[in-house]
C-alpha cells in the first residue's frame, strides 16, 4: 500500500520527507519492524517509543509515526497529536477496513464477558451466521483456534484478526471489550452492531485508579454507538438488574435502540422461574411479547443472565429468538467457566475463573444452591494487581463456603506469602489453611473431600500458566485436579 493512501486516512500535523513511497507491514514494537515497514511509535505505561525509532530505522523502517518531529535521511515522518489513535485507523485501512463487512457484537462488563461471546458464537453459527470469536480464552478464525494474547487485543493486531475472520468466510464476529482496551483506543473506528453491558464490580483498580473511572471506560463504547454511521440503529444490551447498567441507561443517545435484560418486571428480555441442577439451569424468558422456556447446559443464576444476555445480542444480529432459544440448550461448556472436572468419585471438583470479589461469590452461592455436604474453596489473588479486594475475597470465601484453603494465582513480582497474607484480614473464621503451592494446595483441597462434598478451585480458570517474578510455568488447574483425583482413594458403600 502506499503512503499516501495511508497518511490520508489520519489528521497529519506534519510530513517531513516524501510521501512517495510504498508501505508493506506496520508495526508499534520495533522489533517487528521488516522492510518498507511503518513504525508507531507510541507512549506506553513503561517505556516511550519514540526511544526506539532508532532501532526501528535499523530494522528497515521506511516511514515513522510519532507524536513529536523527526527527521532521518532513511524515513519519512508523519506527526500526529495522538498516536495511539492514529496506530487503529492506520491498521484499519491498511487491512481493507474488515470490520465493514462483519456483524459485530461487543460484550463489556466486569463478569461474564467470555461466556457471553461464546454463547453468542454458538447461537449464530447454529443459525448458519458464521461467526469470529476474539476474548479472553481465545481467537477462532473459522476452523482455526489460536491462543489468546489480550482480552482484546492492540489495534494493529486486532484488525488483522478481523481481516481473517472476513478470509476465513465469516460473516459475524463476537469480541470481548475490555476496560483497558477502551481507555488505550484499541477498538477505535470498529461500527457495532450490537453492544453489552453485563455488569460493574471492583476490579482493575490498579489500572483505573476509582470505580468511577472505570465506569467511565465502559461508558465510552455505548456513547461511541451514537456516532457511528451505520444505516441500521446500533443495539445496546444491557442489564437493568445492575447499578452500573442503570446508571449506563441514561448516557445513551437517541441514535441507539435499547435493549434492558435482567430479572426484574421492567426488562425487556425478563429471565424468572429458573432452576439450577448440575447438568444445567431452566428458566422463562420473556421477551417480544412471548414467552419461552429455556434450557442452557450451564448452571447458576449469573449463567441465567450471561445466556439472556447472549439471546438478546444474537437475536440484534438478526437470529430469530425461537431459534436461538432452541439452540441455546446445544451450547458447549465454556473452557475454566464453571468447568466440572471429570470424577468417578462421589464429589463434584469445579474450575472458574472467579478473580474478583463479586465473581467469587456468584460462584459460591450458585455452588450452595446445588445442596452439597460441605463445600470447599481454593483461590488466591494476583500479584501486581487491585489490592483492595484481597480481603473482601477472604471475607467472602469465608462468608459462603465451609473450609477454604488460600493459595497462590499468578503471584508476578509479588511474594505470595504477602498476597495470602492480605487476603487472610477478610477471613474471621478459623475454617481455612494456608499453603502457598498452588498444586498442593489443590491436592489438599480435593484429599479433603468426601461423599456430596464440592470443590472449587476458582481464580485462574482456562489459564495454562501461573506467572512468577523472572519466570512462567506451565499450570492447569483441571489438569492438577485431574492428577490429585486420580490418587484420592475411592468410596466404597
Amino acid at each position: 500500500m502506499q503512503l499516501k493512501t495511508l497518511a490520508a486516512a489520519i489528521p497529519v500535523r506534519q510530513v517531513i520527507g516524501k510521501l512517495d513511497r510504498p508501505v508493506e507491514s506496520i508495526a508499534y514494537d520495533s522489533r517487528r519492524v521488516q522492510k518498507n515497514g511503518l513504525f508507531v511509535a507510541m507512549r506506553g505505561e513503561n517505556r516511550d517509543g519514540h526511544e526506539f525509532i532508532g532501532h526501528a530505522i535499523e530494522k528497515g523502517a521506511s516511514v515513522i509515526v510519532a507524536e513529536r518531529e523527526e527527521e532521518h535521511s532513511r524515513a519519512t515522518c508523519l506527526v500526529v497529536e495522538n498516536a495511539r489513535r492514529a496506530l487503529a485507523d492506520l491498521s484499519a485501512t491498511f487491512y481493507g477496513l474488515p470490520a465493514q463487512r462483519l456483524k459485530l457484537a461487543a460484550v463489556t462488563g466486569t463478569n461474564g464477558k467470555t461466556t457471553i461471546t461464546f454463547l453468542i458464537k454458538h447461537i449464530c453459527e447454529k443459525a448458519r451466521l458464521r461467526c469470529g470469536l476474539i476474548g479472553t480464552v481465545r481467537y477462532e478464525i473459522g476452523e482455526r483456534v489460536l491462543p489468546a494474547s489480550r482480552t482484546t487485543p492492540e489495534s494493529l493486531d486486532l484488525q488483522e484478526l478481523l481481516a481473517q475472520i472476513v478470509n476465513a468466510g465469516c460473516q459475524a464476529a463476537a469480541m470481548e471489550v475490555s476496560s483497558h482496551a477502551l481507555a488505550q483506543d484499541r477498538t477505535r473506528g470498529l461500527e457495532w452492531n450490537v453492544a453489552v453491558f453485563t455488569n460493574l464490580t471492583q476490579d482493575h483498580l490498579d489500572f483505573h485508579g476509582t470505580m468511577e473511572s472505570y465506569f467511565e471506560s465502559k461508558s465510552k463504547l455505548f456513547t461511541q454507538l451514537g456516532q457511528q454511521q451505520k444505516k441500521r440503529k446500533p443495539v445496546a444490551v444491557v442489564n437493568i438488574d445492575d447499578h452500573f447498567g442503570e446508571q449506563l441507561l441514561q448516557r445513551i443517545g437517541k441514535k441507539v435502540a435499547v435493549v434492558t435484560y435482567g430479572m426484574g418486571a421492567r426488562a425487556d428480555f425478563r429471565a424468572s422461574n429458573y432452576r439450577v441442577e448440575f447438568g444445567g439451569t431452566s428458566y422463562q424468558l420473556d421477551a417480544r411479547g412471548k414467552s419461552y422456556l429455556v434450557r442452557v447446559p450451564l448452571i447458576g443464576r449469573f449463567n441465567v443472565l450471561n445466556s439472556v444476555a447472549a439471546l438478546a445480542a444474537a437475536n440484534a444480529l438478526g437470529v430469530d429468538l425461537r431459534e436461538a432459544v432452541l439452540n441455546l440448550g446445544k451450547s458447549p461448556q465454556v473452557p475454566g467457566r464453571l468447568e466440572l472436572v471429570p470424577a468417578k468419585r462421589q464429589f463434584q471438583v469445579f474450575v472458574d475463573y472467579a478473580h474478583t470479589p463479586d465473581a467469587l461469590r456468584n460462584v459460591l452461592k450458585t455452588l450452595r444452591e446445588l445442596g452439597p455436604h460441605r463445600l470447599i474453596v481454593v483461590f488466591g489473588c494476583g500479584g501486581d494487581r487491585d489490592r483492595k479486594k484481597r480481603s473482601l475475597m477472604g471475607e467472602i470465601a469465608d462468608r459462603h463456603s465451609d473450609y477454604a484453603i488460600l493459595t497462590s494465582d499468578n503471584p508476578r513480582k509479588e511474594d505470595p506469602n504477602v498476597i495470602i497474607a492480605e487476603i487472610e484480614k477478610g477471613v474471621r473464621s478459623t475454617h481455612y489453611e494456608k499453603l502457598v503451592d498452588r498444586a498442593e494446595a489443590i491436592g489438599r483441597a480435593i484429599a479433603l473431600a468426601q461423599s456430596r462434598d464440592i470443590v472449587l478451585i476458582a481464580g485462574k480458570g482456562h489459564e495454562n500458566y501461573q506467572e512468577f517474578a523472572d519466570h512462567t510455568v506451565p499450570f492447569d488447574d483441571i489438569q492438577v485436579a485431574r492428577h490429585a483425583i486420580e490418587d484420592h482413594p475411592v468410596e466404597f458403600k
